[in-house]
């Protein structure tokens, strides 16, 4: 199928009636239904409602740009589908899409759902050097606190370990004159007798 030259008419916006004055009301087209509703009676300086004669011709309805579209997914469908076709990329993961994306240049088949895919490539890597700079920023910091959290450790065992040294030591001291003094008590008591 090849592209068409015939170009779609513009169409008027159907909206549901009375939407732009009550918010709770979405614009989407729904059909009036009133009884003295003036779009439904299609009067004069009101709303217009969707008719046949809106409808685009044989040859151009479905089309997106003037060429048949298709929904992809994977690298298989996209090798089906002839060059002169366009394909919409579906909701799938970043990495298919670049590898879509890639194929589809290669072969130069149009994607419609994304103007300039060599742009949006760029975009796409840029980005994701960001993300593993940051991802690798945030690990050295992380490893960076971890070390100085040991070092930290260490140092508080370290203190803990002088501080019984040195607990232990008044204790000796203490128990040693108390010593002393038993034996200055004891000498004393058996002079007298």
């Amino acid at each position: 199928m090849t592209k068409t030259n015939i170009p779609k008419r513009k169409k008027p916006d159907f909206i549901r009636q009375d939407s732009h004055k009550k918010g709770r009301i979405k614009s989407r087209w729904r059909r009036a239904r009133g009884l003295q509703s003036k779009v439904r009676l299609a009067q004069k300086g009101y709303r217009l409602k969707p008719k046949i004669g809106y409808g685009a011709p044989k040859e151009i309805k479905h089309l997106v740009k003037g060429l048949k579209s298709n929904i992809v997914s994977t690298i298989k469908e996209l090798k089906k589908i002839p060059n002169d076709e366009g394909i919409i990329i579906s909701k799938i993961g970043l990495k298919k899409k670049i590898e879509l994306i890639k194929e589809a240049i290669k072969t130069k088949i149009t994607i419609l759902n994304i103007k300039n895919p060599e742009l949006f490539l760029k975009q796409i890597e840029e980005n994701l050097k960001q993300k593993k700079e940051l991802k690798n920023k945030k690990i050295k910091t992380k490893t960076a606190k971890k070390e100085k959290a040991k070092e930290k450790a260490k140092e508080k065992e370290k203190k803990e370990d002088t501080k019984e040294k040195i607990e232990d030591k008044i204790e000796k001291t203490t128990e040693e004159m108390e010593k002393e003094k038993k034996k200055e008590k004891d000498k004393i008591l058996t002079k007298k007798s």
